[in-house]
Parts: structure tokens; sequence; C-alpha cells
């Protein structure tokens, strides 16, 4: 299968240039987050035991995004995979803290150190 990748005008990108690893850039919004999930759902027909989530050039994520990523985990939760998401920063972060899914979601600064926690797992 070839590899997802879609970008045009719309201010969210949605890639994966390797397997397991998606990237996702600029605003994830309403308009924005069936990309997104679309993304998603695309990599886990495969069912993979590890997906990695590239948020390090994500601008804004608002409930929608959020909802992406939390039925991504569910997905994956539900047949014995892993979720890790990495690169959040700045007011992506801040959504994270304060929806308290800092505490849901296996967060790590880079995709070095969310492969090496997950592959130990």
């Amino acid at each position: 299968r070839p590899p997802v990748q879609e970008s045009d005008t719309a201010m969210a990108t949605v890639s994966s240039l390797e397997p397991n690893l998606l990237v996702l850039e600029g605003e994830i919004d309403l308009h924005e987050s069936p990309r997104v999930k679309e993304g998603i759902d695309r990599l886990l027909e495969d069912k993979p035991p590890r997906l990695y989530v590239d948020l390090s050039q994500v601008t804004y994520i608002d409930s929608s995004g959020l909802a992406a990523l939390i039925e991504a985990m569910q997905q994956i939760n539900a047949y014995g995979g892993r979720l890790a998401l990495f690169g959040i920063h700045g007011t992506v972060a801040a959504i994270f803290h304060i929806a308290q899914l800092d505490q849901v979601f296996h967060i790590f600064p880079d995709l070095p150190a969310a492969r090496e926690a997950l592959e130990a797992s």
C-alpha cells in the first residue's frame, strides 16, 4: 500500500512517510479532524502493534482533533496495540494539560524516546 500523503491548501497536513508513523501539521479543528481520523483509520487497518503520532508541527488542536486521537487510542487498545504521541509543545501542550489528556496518552518529547519506551514494554 502506498504511504498516506495528503497535502493541499487546507490548514492541516496528514502524512505517513514510514510505517506506524503519522505526522500531523497545522491546525486540527472541526474542519480538519475528519482528515486526521481518515489518516489514522488507514494506518490502523493493518492493526500495527505500535502507532506513533508526531504533533511537533501542530499549532492548534480543538476538541474534535482531541476526539480523533482519543478514538485512535481506543481502537488501538482494543486489539492490544500501543499509541504514543510526541513533539507536543506550546499551546497544544497546554490544551492537553488543561484537558488532563497528558494523564491519558503516552506522551514523549521525540520519536526516539517514544520508540524506546514502547519497544521496551
